[in-house]
């Protein structure tokens, strides 16, 4: 069977865009010679004593009855961004908000949240428009896939995408033209606990 072209070499496209178009993941991904695989991820995780979840699962219990959870500002102030700030508790790492990207014009834009721990390994985290998981895990894929061209010393690269209140992540590796999409979801507040756990486990190389 032929392979569908979808992008045009003459046009530009931004990350949005890959969310936009109206065609298969693994269509888009194989624009960039890239494989699309679902399977349970056996992701890193972390061990060691993270003294705040509780701490964190309850606040964020104790708000939602309050908090109207409609838009994406809403669930980014209330449910991404102080996961992300726990995050940076623990690893002390740093976080680059909006970090713009331009690789060619196939692959550019904003990163949405992008970690990187003192020794150097990167978890990227998008929030998906409109709850769509589905369209955001291909929008977060060609970010990897961008993000692999800088980091061009990496072969494996892990990111996430959320709609606040369900994450789902997903794997690059460079060698074997792969992404991976785990068909786990983590729920949160219910999940809190394994999700910051796989998160700081990616951060510390674990």
């Amino acid at each position: 069977m032929a392979k569908i072209k979808i992008l045009q070499e003459d046009q530009s496209y931004t990350f949005r865009s890959y969310f936009e178009l109206p065609y298969e993941a693994e269509d888009i991904l194989a624009e960039f010679d890239y494989a699309l695989s679902l399977s349970h991820l056996s992701l890193p995780k972390t061990t060691r004593e993270l003294d705040r979840i509780s701490e964190l699962k309850q606040r964020i219990d104790e708000i939602l009855p309050f908090v109207s959870l409609s838009n994406e500002t809403a669930r980014r102030e209330t449910l991404v961004s102080p996961i992300m700030l726990e995050v940076i508790r623990y690893c002390h790492c740093k976080m680059r908000i909006e970090y713009p990207v331009n690789v060619n014009n196939w692959l550019k834009g904003n990163l949405d949240y992008l970690l990187r721990s003192q020794n150097q390994n990167n978890l990227l985290v998008i929030e998906a428009k409109k709850d769509d998981l589905t369209r955001g895990f291909t929008q977060l894929a060609v970010e990897l896939i961008a993000l692999s061209y800088i980091e061009e010393e990496k072969n494996i690269f892990y990111g996430a995408v959320t709609i606040g209140d369900v994450w789902r992540f997903g794997k690059l590796d460079r060698k074997e033209q792969q992404i991976t999409q785990d068909l786990n979801l983590f729920k949160v507040p219910d999940d809190l606990e394994p999700l910051i756990r796989i998160v700081v486990g990616i951060l510390e190389g674990v």
